[in-house]
């Protein structure tokens, strides 16, 4: 039983442990997220899962915005797309790319891409900026943010992580159990998912034992 135990656990053991070490490099943690809507598609799509690293780790450190010079170009675009979170917005982290950045009082419509804006400054809330910090989009979003009324100009301390890469379809079972804890609940989750992982565990286990044990008898042919 010992030793069924061990088997289960290692799996779990090794992905913590590889988390562990990439969250150690991207100096985020979690260095992972699965995106949960598809405002930053085609690049990402809803059900990806993205890696992260922290916005002043080298050597992706600071924040550059899309109409920057010199803006990084990743996940389909140019500048940083980071995660950000509002306070008291109600709602999950924010995936989205940096536009440009813009100082407290700063009518930033003026140099904005008349395209992304739904009226002039005076119809928008965020507009003149009531601080310094980061107006923002989704790739498939046909306004900024902060003119559809998405998030307000983000200020620096709101952001969490910046985001590197994507890795197509792996984040659903985050997807999943973030919902299963807003259905049911942490704890009857916790213990669904590690039932899961149980018996599948054991269902792999049992059945690599009936291949090895097959394969045995042949083996000990062949070496007579």
């Amino acid at each position: 039983m010992t030793r069924n135990a061990s088997d289960l656990l290692a799996p779990a053991v090794a992905v913590l442990l590889v988390a562990v070490v990439v969250a150690a490099v991207a100096g985020a943690w979690p260095p992972f997220v699965a995106v949960e809507s598809g405002s930053m598609a085609p690049e990402v799509e809803r059900g990806d899962l993205v890696a992260v690293t922290s916005t002043d780790r080298f050597p992706w450190g600071g924040l550059v915005g899309a109409t920057e010079p010199g803006a990084p170009t990743r996940l389909g675009g140019a500048g940083d797309v980071v995660v950000f979170n509002p306070p008291n917005d109600g709602h999950r982290p924010i995936l989205h790319r940096i536009a440009f950045p813009v100082t407290a009082g700063e009518d930033w419509t003026e140099r904005a891409d008349p395209a992304l804006l739904d009226g002039d400054c005076s119809a928008i809330a965020s507009c003149p900026a009531p601080h310094d910090g980061y107006v923002t989009y989704g790739d498939a979003n046909g306004e900024y943010d902060q003119s559809a009324g998405i998030a307000p100009v983000v200020r620096e301390e709101w952001i969490t992580a910046k985001a590197l890469f994507a890795v197509p379809d792996l984040g659903w079972f985050r997807v999943g159990v973030d919902a299963a804890v807003a259905r049911a609940g942490l704890l009857p989750t916790a213990v669904g998912v590690g039932g899961l992982a149980a018996v599948t565990g054991g269902f792999g286990a049992l059945l690599l034992g009936r291949i090895a044990a097959r394969r045995r008898p042949s083996d000990e042919r062949d070496e007579r």
